[in-house]
């Protein structure tokens, strides 16, 4: 069973990658569909798209980094590998945060959109933090909980297009709203996720 969570989990993270690219790297280079979307008008258009696309390109690292250092199978394999894996992760995360927060303030859906995006980046950095500080303190099963929490904040965007794709197509919801409570219901959830897999000890 755990290999076949650990195997989904690299699948899925691997798709998503090659979704994040293929849709915000080819269909649309420029965002002008996202854009579009938006409620409000970018006080500077190209200072948004080339955050926006930092932020992707980090998070695309973090979804890639990510499996290869919670699952334990893999870790075990190789300490140097897992450390300098880690690092990378880590640092993925922590550059990520200040494009992070400058997109929130233009998210879709207004302030309500903002504060549930904002919420969603301090946790992923604090989660990220607290890991890394337990591992300096060789307190490696709190390591482990907090980078699990940690990789799972990675897995928002994927939520937050399902969230959307059902209230939008589903539950006939305005595109706004809908974003809105996907922004606000992806963080809960996916931490809850983290906490089924760390109560059942998947990965430790």
């Amino acid at each position: 069973m755990k290999k076949i969570i650990g195997g989904t989990i690299i699948l899925i993270s691997i798709m998503w990658v090659f979704h994040t690219l293929s849709k915000n790297f080819m269909v649309d280079p420029t965002f002008e569909k996202f854009i579009a979307r938006k409620d409000q008008i970018l006080t500077d258009k190209s200072l948004w798209v080339l955050m926006i696309r930092i932020h992707i390109l980090l998070a695309i690292i973090a979804l890639l980094t990510g499996p290869l250092g919670v699952i334990k199978r893999i870790r075990v394999k190789s300490k140097k590998f897992h450390r300098w894996n880690g690092r990378l992760y880590v640092l993925s995360i922590l550059l990520n945060f200040i494009p992070g927060i400058y997109v929130s303030f233009f998210a879709t859906g207004g302030l309500p959109s903002t504060i549930g995006f904002l919420v969603l980046n301090t946790l992923w950095l604090g989660t990220t933090i607290l890991g890394y500080v337990n591992i300096k303190r060789q307190k490696i099963i709190l390591h482990s909980q907090w980078m699990i929490r940690s990789f799972f904040f990675s897995f928002a965007n994927m939520t937050i297009y399902i969230i959307v794709a059902i209230t939008l197509n589903v539950m006939d919801f305005s595109y706004g709203y809908s974003y809105t409570i996907a922004v606000w219901l992806c963080w809960p959830l996916n931490l809850l996720i983290a906490e089924l897999i760390i109560r059942k000890k998947i990965f430790l």
